[in-house]
């Protein structure tokens, strides 16, 4: 049978047939990767009295995170939405938003700024650092979670899409994620669950919902950094947006844009064309690339991660 992966949690799987019908299985072999949101094909295992999945159907987008070795792990598969949520505490790490950011803009999939946690000291300040990635043309959903407040323009936009949140630990993904989705389906238990302290996991599986006025919901763990898997970014632009377009004028066509003469970027952050800080965030990246290509070892070729 084929299947929906609705929930991953090391090598457990809950899936759902085209009926409805939810199942556990786990992946036959150790070299199958399978995440939430994948579709896969199913066999009964009788010696054993489990069902396995043995194939992982084609991909439609899929997002990568670099390991410390700089190889390339899939976070969730068939995703067209990434929201990214921040809120004022615990203190945003804009430069990891970005990071977010230029995974999405590798994977072909949109990308939404959720504020979160409206009523605490500070979203004034928040906001205005947020603009200029609205000038950028990225939507940002100020909402509070926990009071309900205007949650309804962020299930507008997961209405007809496959949607994940992401973002820093404790910034309310969960309290997102009890507003969204009817207590019966919050109740599915897929894997360890802790009631923590605000700023630890709560969550330890991806797990995904279907939501009532339509499209789903991929809630995945909180996360204290994350790297964008190399093999996906254009090297040119790293996935940062503005690239696109600021580069042309480059004197050379492969301006890394730190140091190289005529280099049109670095010079549209000088006098304001480009966000300071959002350049600071590229030359960042731009570091990481290198030495997570370092750890890939000399010689070592960087193809695309399959899906």
């Amino acid at each position: 049978m084929e299947a929906q992966v609705i929930a991953a949690y090391g090598r457990h799987l809950r899936v759902r047939e085209p009926t409805g019908a939810e199942h556990d299985a786990r992946p036959f072999g150790r070299k199958l990767e399978i995440v939430c949101g994948d579709g896969v094909r199913c066999v009964w295992d009788p010696s054993h009295g489990e069902l396995h999945a043995v194939e992982v159907l084609p991909r439609r987008t899929a997002l990568y995170r670099s390991n410390a070795r700089g190889d390339a792990e899939i976070v969730v598969a068939n995703i067209t939405l990434l929201a990214v949520v921040i809120a004022p505490r615990p203190v945003p790490d804009l430069f990891v938003v970005d990071r977010y950011l230029c995974a999405a803009s590798s994977a072909a999939v949109r990308a939404l700024l959720v504020l979160n946690k409206l009523d605490l000291d500070g979203t004034a300040v928040l906001r205005e650092e947020l603009a200029a990635y609205e000038q950028l043309g990225y939507e940002v959903l100020p909402l509070a979670a926990r009071e309900g407040r205007n949650v309804s323009a962020l299930a507008g936009a997961l209405d007809g899409q496959t949607g994940v949140l992401l973002g820093q630990s404790g910034v309310g993904k969960s309290s997102l994620v009890a507003q969204l989705v009817p207590e019966p389906a919050q109740a599915i238990q897929t894997g360890e669950l802790v009631r923590g302290a605000e700023g630890r996991h709560t969550t330890t599986s991806s797990r995904l919902y279907d939501l009532p006025d339509g499209g789903q919901l991929i809630d995945s763990p909180g996360v204290r950094d994350f790297a964008p898997a190399i093999q996906t970014l254009d090297p040119r632009g790293l996935g940062f947006i503005e690239l696109d377009t600021l580069a042309a004028d480059c004197r050379f066509a492969d301006c890394r844009h730190l140091s190289e003469p005529g280099c049109a970027v670095r010079a549209a952050a000088e006098d304001g064309r480009m966000n300071a800080r959002r350049y600071e965030s590229y030359r960042r990246m731009r570091r990481l690339f290198d030495s997570l290509r370092a750890a890939q070892g000399p010689g070592r070729r960087l193809p695309r991660p399959a899906g």
